[in-house]
């Protein structure tokens, strides 16, 4: 009989990642200043990448070795080095994978120790292939890359276009090629052969109408086999007739059902946040120390107040916002990256004035671009957790959470730089933004949500 902790030794190997004592690799991440810990033996028989790196790289007088990547960003590679150590990554609703699927499936192809990564950004290729072949950087995908696309079955791209991409491809794998196809010698298109030689037989020529033959196909016909171009042909004039080359299946093409047309299209979730937001918000509030996964979120969070939609009046938050408890109030600051917020598990009134004592609310500022991680910060003086604003500053005050709080002389959040963060504060545990950040800020959106469990 044989136990299978699994779960738990993945968990152990990524504290191990987190636990910075021990460690004999330092990896820089060059462009942006950043470097992460790691150790040699877990590195070289995770990924046969690193095995060779360390391989060729001396040890400092600490015994400690440093390797400098300077082609991939800090936050794609802290989900690479977490998937090295715990082999776990959480792809669902990942803003990430989106905001950089294109650097991420080349990195996957070219460390070659990704196959789950793989098939996984195969899957959404298939149903989106726009998102690869249409990025600007498509033509610096690794040939194992494009070859490993071309294989698939129900990639949801007409023939043609594929070999149109298959071309430009190869062309730009060969830079001093002549612009004019006319120009072409002979040794160009062996050259181009050559570099399309793992590519041109996963076309489905017999697949290619006879119009798009001609203009597309027949200009490059130097790259095909004498045979393949004979039985193109005779499939032209003859399609029941048998032929020499394989012929490859049709790709198979998804029936998608249209949603029946609705009076009002569905609003999106947040221009703000994201799911992984809502997930982690989620946590705080019911005070665990992992994070719920996206799909296993226990709250939905209603949109009541939208400043886009809604304005960026103060009066108008006190105006909607006025007698809902449990709300989140998220806004995103002009000129970074930051998305700051508060959770108030009280009812907003306007009508009081006065401080409101909780010992459950907190401030955060959540994970966003080039924000590596998101800070939250409980309350700590419960006496001073939330202001309820009098009625003759509701022209120019917001909701406030201690110092944290939104403030406009223009009635407008938006037009000046008045709303403001004391990182001095004590009213709150920690600060969540830095020491060197100004204590006004100006926003460029702001929402807020009623947090309702869901049943």
């Amino acid at each position: 009989m044989s136990l299978k902790f699994f779960d738990k030794l993945s968990q152990n190997f990524i504290e191990l990642l987190n636990d910075k004592d021990d460690y004999n690799v330092i990896i820089e991440i060059e462009n942006e200043e950043k470097s992460f810990t790691a150790h040699s033996n877990i590195l070289k028989y995770r990924s046969p990448y690193f095995r060779k790196e360390l391989e060729n790289i001396q040890p400092n007088e600490n015994n400690i070795k440093t390797i400098i990547k300077s082609s991939v960003s800090s936050q794609i590679f802290d989900v690479i080095l977490k998937y090295i150590y715990g082999g776990i990554v959480n792809l669902e609703n990942a803003s990430w994978l989106k905001t950089y699927f294109s650097p991420i499936y080349r990195i996957i192809f070219n460390e070659n120790n990704f196959k789950n990564l793989e098939n996984y950004c195969n899957d959404i290729i298939a149903k989106h292939p726009n998102i690869i072949f249409d990025s600007s950087d498509f033509t610096s995908l690794p040939v194992s890359a494009l070859v490993s696309l071309l294989k698939l079955d129900d990639l949801q791209m007409e023939e043609v276009k594929i070999w149109d991409y298959v071309i430009k491809w190869g062309i730009a794998q060969n830079p001093t090629f002549p612009m004019d196809l006319e120009e072409w010698s002979k040794e160009n298109f062996l050259t181009l052969k050559t570099t399309l030689q793992q590519c041109l037989p996963l076309i489905r020529y017999f697949h290619i109408s006879n119009i798009q033959i001609f203009d597309k196909i027949r200009p490059y016909k130097k790259l095909l086999d004498k045979q393949l171009w004979l039985d193109i042909n005779q499939h032209l004039v003859a399609s029941d007739r048998p032929v020499k080359s394989i012929v490859l299946p049709a790709r198979s093409t998804l029936v998608i059902e249209l949603p029946l047309r609705t009076e009002e299209s569905k609003e999106p979730f947040s221009a703000i946040i994201s799911e992984e937001h809502v997930a982690e918000i989620s946590s705080w509030i019911d005070c665990k120390t992992t994070t719920y996964s996206t799909t296993n979120i226990p709250y939905k969070f209603k949109l009541i107040l939208g400043g886009t939609r809604d304005g960026f009046t103060p009066q108008t938050f006190w105006n909607i916002c006025h007698d809902h408890a449990k709300t989140v109030v998220v806004m995103k600051v002009k000129g970074t990256d930051e998305i700051l917020g508060g959770y108030n598990p009280l009812a907003w009134d306007n009508s009081n004035g006065k401080w409101m004592k909780t010992k459950d609310s907190f401030i955060f500022s959540l994970k966003n671009g080039i924000i590596q991680n998101s800070i939250l910060s409980r309350v700590h003086h419960i006496h001073c957790a939330i202001r309820n604003v009098p009625k003759y500053y509701q022209n120019k005050f917001g909701p406030r959470f201690g110092d944290f709080f939104l403030y406009s002389d223009e009635s407008d959040f938006t037009l000046d730089n008045r709303n403001q963060y004391s990182v001095m504060s004590k009213d709150y545990e920690k600060p969540i933004r830095t020491s060197t950040s100004s204590d006004y800020f100006s926003i460029v959106n702001y929402q807020v949500f009623k947090i309702i469990r869901k049943s």
